[in-house]
Formats: structure tokens, C-alpha cells, sequence
């Protein structure tokens, strides 16, 4: 007998998750809460209701992240400029720790013994909802199915269906997509199939979100973007909410061939990962967003603030959104952001995200100082003569006493 009686189950309402949902019922003998994220996927999120019905779920929780998503975590996220390996833009990783939230937060509503995900045991996404899971709730029963259960392929899944009269009907009506596939408001990510060969390119029609540099506009489009203490606020003057800023610039971003991604990645287990990525308005805000604080930010301070982005692009990558070092350097990030306000023009051509002009009143440029004509003695350019010197001392010293400098 399980002393499981309630789990709060991350549900997509895909074949996965409907047979998760059954086979918790069977194994624990328990009572299933169903809970599907709407983070702004392109998918009508609504259906997963009348499946989970389907399925005997009593307790179905449907709901708009989307604002959240983007304000308190995407955003959060861009003000370090982020990114894993030089490439990743942290899509799928960073939809996570909000998920984890609302998975604990049911499960104290509803008296839930357990949570449970569809994640395999191959990937990342497993050690994200679960470090977030017990940084939340630490006592919490974390279920996941697929390093319990031997139903590791897709004909064991629809046998499984077949044998306990699952509907798939909406699995059927659907052209099946050759790739694992997870998409949010920030990217769509590609995985399986012939991109399982990193010699073999993408397929063109594999992409969602945009089109190819080449079929893109002959054209250029200009934005204006505007920021308040690190955050995109308006575009081209409009004021717009998180979620609308992100979309907005996904759909123009797309439109001018700007965000596709073809990497191979360290996985936090242990394995490399090919795949491929869609963020098209992730692309255009980490563009502007250096560009206005190449304006604000004080030398050392933006230096600084470089040096500590790989290390909040591992915390966040594996899965420490909720810990103490997360904490900190978000607080040390968000310090340098007050001064980040103003206005960034854009130029999208052809995949290419070009600045075409900035300007703050909290700019620390001062022409009067950088100009190359007469700067009427703003600057002595004499000072520099001691500067060097000094700067120069140690290397002249080891040179004097025949140090190799090989």
C-alpha cells in the first residue's frame, strides 16, 4: 500500500504526461492533481482540461505564467547577460525553477503527499524541478516515472495507452515531429532525429519561429527600446508588459532571420548534447541590453559583472535558481542596474541584431573628453606618460634581472 494519496502532477496533456497520469494512479493508487503552465509555448493550453477529465482528474489547474514567466525570471536572468557556454540563451533551463514554484505552491493547497514530472533520466530538466522542488518544500515525495517504470519508447507508451483505453486520438490527428521539442515565450528548443549527427545540418523546415537570414527582408527594420533600471519597458515609445515586449520582439526577430542556434552543450549529467535553438527576441534584448550599459556602467563594474555571468549561467543551468548563491549574485546584478536606463536603436537585418544608436541620461560617455578634435584641455594627454610607467614597473624589472618572457 503507498503512502502516496495525492501528487501534483507537471502536465502537458501529451502522450507522456496522459500516461503518467494513469500509471500513478495504478502504481500508487492515488489521487492525481494536474497542473499545465501556460509560459507562452504557441499552444492552446485549454485541451489539456478535457484530457485530464478524461483521465478521472478531479483537481485541474490551468494557468497564464506568462507575465511572471518573463518579469521574474527571464528578465531577472538578462540583466547578467546571460549565457551557458558562450552560446545558450537558457531557455528551457530557466522555465523551470517557476514551474517547480507552482508545483510545490498546489501541493500545499491541496494537501499533496508527492509532485511528479515527465522529465527523463537522461536530461537536465530532472535535476532542475527537483534541486527547486526541495529548495521549496524539503520533505516533499518527488515521483518520476521515467527512472522507475521500463516504458522507455514511444511504441511502449501507445501500447500502454492501447491496454488501459487511453485517448490518443489528439496524438494521432497530428503529424508526429521527428524532434524532442519544448518551447516558452523565450525559445523553442530541437533535439532527437538527424540532429543526433552534429555533422548534419537542420532541416529548413524544422525551424518555427523564423525564417532563414536569406529569405529574410532586403529591408532592414529599426527598433527603439526602452529601459528602466535594466528591464526592456516600451518599444518605439509604446509601453508593453514583459510577456508583450518578448513576443513583440519574437515575432520581429523571426520575421529578420535573427536567433537560431546550432550548439553542442555539456550536459549537467555528465553526457554532451547536440541541439538546436530558437530565440529570436532573447538575441534582440541581450544585443540592446549591452549596448545600454556600455553607456551606464562604470569600467570595473561592468568588468566585474562579466566575470561573474558563467558562473550565474552554471547556477542557473544546473538547476539553483532557489539558492543561496543565486540570491547573491542577483542582488550584486540588480546593484549595477539602477543606473541602466535609456533608449537603444536597433537595426534587424538578415540574422543581424546591429546597434544603430543609444542614449541615457545616466550616460557616463563625455564627448568633450572621448573626441578626437580639440577637447579645449579636458583631457592632458601627458598624464598618460606616467600612467605607462607605472604600469609598466614590474615587466621592467623582470626584464632587468633576465626574466623569460617566452
Amino acid at each position: 500500500m503507498s503512502d502516496v494519496k495525492k501528487v501534483v502532477l507537471a502536465y502537458s496533456g501529451g502522450l507522456d504526461t496522459s500516461v503518467i497520469v494513469k500509471w500513478l494512479q495504478e502504481t500508487y493508487d492515488c489521487e492525481v492533481v494536474t497542473f499545465t503552465a501556460d509560459l507562452g509555448q504557441g499552444e492552446e493550453v485549454e485541451p489539456a482540461r478535457a484530457k485530464a477529465e478524461a483521465l478521472g482528474v478531479k483537481e485541474i489547474y490551468i494557468e497564464d505564467l506568462r507575465e511572471v514567466f518573463v518579469r521574474d525570471y527571464v528578465y531577472p536572468m538578462f540583466r547578467a547577460n546571460t549565457i551557458y557556454e558562450g552560446e545558450y540563451l537558457l531557455g528551457t533551463s530557466i522555465a523551470r525553477p517557476l514551474i517547480a514554484r507552482r508545483l510545490i505552491e498546489i501541493a500545499n493547497e491541496t494537501g499533496a503527499d508527492a509532485i511528479s514530472h515527465g522529465a527523463t533520466g537522461k536530461g537536465n530538466d530532472q535535476v532542475r524541478f527537483e534541486l527547486g522542488a526541495y529548495a521549496l518544500k524539503p520533505g516533499v515525495k518527488v515521483i518520476a516515472p521515467w527512472r522507475e517504470w521500463d516504458l522507455n519508447s514511444r511504441e511502449k507508451l501507445m501500447g500502454y495507452c492501447e491496454e488501459h483505453d487511453i485517448p490518443v486520438d489528439f496524438a494521432k490527428n497530428k503529424k508526429k515531429s521527428p524532434y524532442s521539442m519544448d518551447a516558452n515565450l523565450l525559445h523553442i528548443s530541437y533535439e532527437g532525429g538527424n540532429l543526433e549527427d552534429p555533422w548534419e545540418e537542420a532541416e529548413e523546415d524544422m525551424w518555427r519561429w523564423s525564417v532563414s537570414p536569406e529569405a529574410a527582408p532586403d529591408t532592414p527594420t529599426y527598433v527603439e527600446l526602452t529601459y528602466e533600471h535594466g528591464d526592456i519597458v516600451a518599444i518605439d515609445g509604446q509601453p508593453m508588459k514583459a510577456h508583450e515586449v518578448l513576443s513583440w520582439l519574437n515575432r520581429v526577430g523571426g520575421e529578420n532571420g535573427i536567433g537560431r542556434l546550432d550548439i553542442v552543450e555539456n550536459r549537467y549529467v555528465g553526457m554532451k548534447s547536440r541541439g538546436c535553438y530558437e530565440t529570436p527576441g532573447g538575441t534582440i534584448m541581450l544585443r540592446a541590453h549591452r549596448a545600454i550599459e556600455s553607456l551606464t556602467l562604470d569600467r570595473e563594474a561592468a568588468h566585474l559583472k562579466d566575470e561573474l555571468m558563467p558562473r550565474y549561467a552554471e547556477v542557473i543551468y544546473n538547476g539553483y535558481w532557489w539558492s543561496p548563491e543565486r540570491k547573491m549574485l542577483q542582488a550584486a546584478i540588480d546593484e549595477t542596474q539602477k543606473v541602466v536606463n535609456g533608449v537603444v536603436r536597433l537595426k534587424l537585418y538578415k540574422g543581424n541584431v546591429i546597434v544603430a544608436g543609444r542614449k541615457s541620461d545616466d550616460s557616463l560617455f563625455d564627448a568633450s573628453i572621448a573626441t578626437f578634435e580639440d577637447d579645449a584641455g579636458a583631457y592632458d594627454q601627458k598624464d598618460a606618460e606616467g600612467f605607462i610607467k607605472l604600469n609598466a614597473l614590474r615587466l621592467r624589472i623582470a626584464a632587468s634581472r633576465g626574466r623569460d618572457t617566452d
